[in-house]
């Protein structure tokens, strides 16, 4: 955090399980206890090409997330076998982060989930990773700034280790609810994240756009993790433009 170092994480867990023949009827979750050899190679082939972090196959680890498989009672097992994964192949150079990803429930007053109860969910699975041992937490494609805000909260309950906070933006550079770059930033930064940024999204060139408005706005480091973007259509083709090139 102190340096002025840029650090590579790795790129999407779940997409990668899935090139290797996981169907998204599965929980990509349960994975670190059924089958942890392709999660562990997963993590092996992203350091091999350059990640200085790698996380923790954990975005859908929470309680609610995990009930519609009937897992919710392994959640503690799957979250301490994703940390034991990624640590196996970090080793002593690459730092394993704890993914923890929106809940999937709508919180008051638009749903029937209270802050608190969101806020006991996340501290369910923080506790278990870091129970296996994660170097810092990345909470990730968050579009709803109070369910990021207990997510973080959940996190500083139970530890200072660093706060990864990304939030993604829709086509028009806001959020799903509105909240512009300058606006969900500055909160971030009040919350007490460690380092400020976005994933998935539009695309590269969407997420540096917003980068440069939260620039304007916080002095905390800042983290992008585009996604490839939307395909374009071409001559009634559908092409991605997004290569690793234009990255």
């Amino acid at each position: 955090l102190d340096s002025d170092s840029v650090y590579v994480f790795d790129g999407a867990v779940g997409t990668r399980l899935y090139d290797k023949g996981v169907y998204i009827n599965r929980s990509y979750d349960e994975l670190n206890l059924t089958n942890p050899e392709l999660v562990r190679e997963v993590h092996e082939e992203y350091i091999a090409a350059g990640a200085d972090i790698i996380e923790t196959n954990t975005f859908g680890a929470t309680r609610h997330k995990l009930q519609p498989y009937g897992l919710e009672g392994k959640l503690r097992e799957i979250n301490i076998a994703a940390v034991k994964l990624a640590r196996d192949a970090a080793g002593d150079k690459v730092y394993v982060a704890g993914a923890i990803g929106p809940l999937g429930l709508r919180l008051e007053p638009f749903g029937p989930t209270s802050f608190d109860e969101a806020r006991e969910m996340y501290k369910e699975q923080v506790a278990a990773l870091l129970e296996g041992g994660v170097d810092l937490f990345i909470l990730e494609t968050f579009s709803e700034l109070p369910l990021i805000e207990q997510a973080i909260r959940a996190v500083r309950d139970l530890t200072d280790l660093p706060i990864v906070a990304q939030m993604t933006i829709q086509m028009d550079g806001k959020t799903l609810y509105g909240d512009t770059p300058e606006h969900f930033t500055q909160k971030l930064d009040e919350l007490g994240a460690d380092v400020i940024g976005l994933n998935c999204g539009m695309g590269p060139n969407h997420l540096l756009n917003a980068l440069e408005k939260m620039r304007a706005v916080t002095t905390k480091p800042l983290s992008a993790q585009p996604n490839a973007g939307l395909p374009r259509d071409v001559q009634g083709r559908q092409f991605y433009m997004g290569s690793p090139e234009y990255m």
